[in-house]
This record gives C-alpha cells, structure tokens and sequence, in this order.
C-alpha cells in the first residue's frame, strides 16, 4: 500500500513531488522535502484517502477528503493548493488515464462523504433561495467573528494606501461603496443581501435612511440588534425581504454587495430590473460581486462550491453582467476589478480562522469549519491566478432629461479621508 500511494502521489505531483513539501501517510511514513523547505505537510490518514479524493470530479471530492479528514493539510494551505492546481492543470489525457489505473491499485476509503446541501424545489425560485442563503448563512453569529473583522464585513476589503489589517480595510471597503454612490445625509438608501448590517449601519451614521434586505434570519436579527445598540433604530432598519419582493419601493441610492453571485444567470434580468424599479430616477447603484473571467463562456459549476458552500450559486462574467443591466435601462458609469483585493481579504480570514480553531469548531462543528477554510483558501489562489474576480459597477438611471446625481470626474473618490484613517 505505502508503494502504491508513493507512486500514485509521484505521477499526480510530477516533478514537484516532495520538493518544498513533506507527505505523512497513515501508518506514520514520512516522505521529506527533497529541498529541506517545508511549505506544507500533505497528511494521508487513510489507505483508501488518496483514491477518494482524487477520483473525478476532482474538486468535489478532493474537498470531500479534506472535509472528512481523510486528507489533511499541516502547513500553508493556499500554497497546497496551488501546488495542486498546477499539477493537475498539467496533466495529458494520457497522465490522467496512467493516474486513474494507479487508483485502483488501493482501497475504497471506508468512510462515508460528509453530507453538503439538499436543496428541493424549481432553482431559484423564493422557496429555493431562501434554503440556500440559509445554508450558507445561518451558522451561529460568533462562527463568523471567528475569522471576520469588527465591523462584520463578509465581502471584499479595500487595503487603501497605507492599510495593512483586515479591520481598517474592511473600514475603507464601506467608506470607498458610500462615496462612489455619493451618498449625502437625508438621502435614501437600500443594501439588497445586508449581511449582519455593517453598510446600512455606516449609511445611517452619514445620515441616510437605510434600509437592509437579507433572506437569512440569522442576519436579520443580528444586524437589527447591532442598529439597535448602536442607537439607529430611527435612521436604519434590516427587513427579511426577497429583492424580487420590494412593492414599489423607492430609493435615491441602492448597492448590492456579494449577493449578485446568488442571483443566478437566468435570473439576472429579474435582478436588475427590480434593482432599476426601485431607483430614483437619476439615482445611483453599485453592484459589487465575484465574476468568472472568460466572457461570454458559460463553464460548469464547481461541485464542491456547488454542494457544500454556496447551492445554486453562479458567477457571470462582468460583460455579461453589464449587458443584461444596460437591458434592463442602467447606463454604466464606472467599472473597477479589485480580485487582489479579495485575494489579500480572503488570506486574512483564512488566517484568522485556523488562529480561532477551536472557537469555530466548537460553535459550528468541525465539518463547517474544515469547508469554510478551503473554500477560502481555495479562492484565494482562483483570485491569485486571475481565475476569477470581482467587480464594483457603478450604474446610473439617468432621470427624463438625461441627468445623473454624478460629480463630472472621479477626483472626489480619491480626495476625501477614508474612514480608517479618520479613526
């Protein structure tokens, strides 16, 4: 068995096989850098591990192996990760044939796939959706402290000049969203997917009226106990309300943060239509998600983000995005990619949540904590390598005579404080 699985891991790594990485097998066999790095240590705790983890398709059942513990990782894990990818992504179909017969050579792992979600029902449909936001987002609270920063803030930071923790960027990320929307006290203004409340909380201290939607009761009620203790019950509120459910609501500025992923392709003609429907003419939208990188190229889904992270989840290129929204009548005014963002923000959580290990297990089990650091770490390395990204458009609908609420440059941008620095 110790044989077959050296030989197995030798033809999946190629020649970076044990070259700044050590592999431990189950009976205690230790396979040392042949480089004296040690960037990681690749654990099989199984006879059976390698060949459930590398059958077809990989990235569920890769991720399957690591929920169950069946493969481990001690050690960096995003670089684990990439080493992988690029290994993988190397392989002739001939390799791939080589590697599957040498799977044979080994057992069944014996233990069973952890469960992921069991979603029923037409895809997004309200019913639907509802299961899956629920899925993802109705841990208890303190799972996500565990690795998010002060403020709550579970989408993309914004590392301005001179920052270089996660609080202060996550600061800056909702300081930058009010002033590309140039929001001014007395206005209107919607989060559509609110989180646990931290925009509509920082638009109620300019002085707006904000207003949160989520579909996660989880959310609804802390972000509601968080406006309450901080005394903005009469500038801020946080409704469990499906975007597609607005009944002719209205709003000088609207932003969607890290909800458009949810949406799903053939339903984002719905989305921006209800988004455009519940804008002031004249008024201001900025609609921030992930986004694949290959226009017009509809790729499968990933299984393992697909069963055990986000169900029903869909990135959409960002020129499709914004075709379907100039369809629905918004006029485009800025457009801005910040992956290396992401890749940094999502480094910070991974980091914070190993730091907070026990914490997280013992709120959320081992299993969700075991899914959440991969998935993290693995978007990590698809931010790195540019296989996805994440875009902030700026989109306007311009009232009868053409006019949008919009500086004439985008020097103001850049000109005011950020809140972290006024901190």
């Amino acid at each position: 068995m110790i044989a077959a699985a050296t030989t197995l891991l030798e033809a999946i790594f190629g020649a970076s096989f044990r070259r700044d990485f050590d592999v431990r097998l189950w009976d205690g066999t230790t396979l040392a850098s042949t480089t004296g790095r040690h960037d990681f240590t690749l654990v099989v705790n199984s006879p059976g591990a390698l060949r459930s983890a590398f059958t077809p398709p990989l990235e569920r059942n890769a991720g399957a192996a690591f929920i169950s513990a069946a493969i481990d990782i001690e050690g960096d894990l995003t670089e684990a990760i990439a080493r992988f990818n690029a290994a993988s992504d190397a392989h002739s179909a001939l390799q791939k044939a080589h590697i599957g017969l040498l799977m044979l050579r080994l057992p069944r792992e014996a233990r069973p796939a952890p469960p992921g979600a069991q979603l029923e029902g037409k895809r997004h449909s309200r019913e639907r959706d509802r299961a899956a936001i629920s899925y993802h987002y109705d841990h208890p609270v303190d799972f996500y402290r565990a690795f998010l920063d002060s403020h709550m803030v579970y989408s993309c930071a914004y590392y301005d000049d001179g920052i270089d923790d996660l609080d202060r960027a996550q600061s800056a990320k909702l300081d930058y969203v009010l002033r590309k929307l140039r929001l001014e006290p007395g206005m209107s203004f919607l989060d559509i997917g609110c989180g646990w409340g931290s925009l509509v909380i920082a638009a109620a201290q300019r002085g707006a009226q904000a207003l949160g939607i989520t579909l996660s009761r989880v959310q609804h009620d802390e972000a509601n106990r968080r406006i309450a203790e901080l005394g903005l019950s009469d500038r801020a509120s946080v409704e469990f309300r499906d975007y597609r459910d607005l009944r002719g609501l209205t709003f000088d500025r609207i932003a969607s943060i890290g909800m458009v992923e949810h949406v799903g392709r053939s339903t984002l003609p719905t989305y921006f239509a209800a988004a455009y429907a519940a804008l002031h003419p004249g008024g201001l939208f900025l609609n921030h998600g992930i986004a694949e990188q290959s226009p017009g190229r509809k790729g499968p889904r990933n299984p393992f983000i697909e069963h055990y992270v986000f169900p029903d989840g869909d990135l959409v290129a960002v020129s499709d995005g914004l075709a379907i929204a100039e369809r629905a009548g918004f006029e485009i005014r800025d457009v801005e990619n910040l992956r290396e963002h992401y890749a940094r923000t999502l480094r910070a959580w991974v980091d914070n949540l190993e730091r907070h290990r026990n914490d997280a297990i013992a709120l959320a089990g081992e299993a969700a904590y075991r899914v959440w650091l991969l998935y993290m770490a693995a978007s990590a390395v698809s931010f790195d390598n540019a296989s996805i990204g994440i875009a902030q458009s700026l989109l306007a609908r311009p009232d009868p005579s053409g006019r949008v609420t919009i500086p004439p440059t985008r020097r103001d941008l850049y000109a005011s404080p950020t809140l972290s620095s006024r901190a």
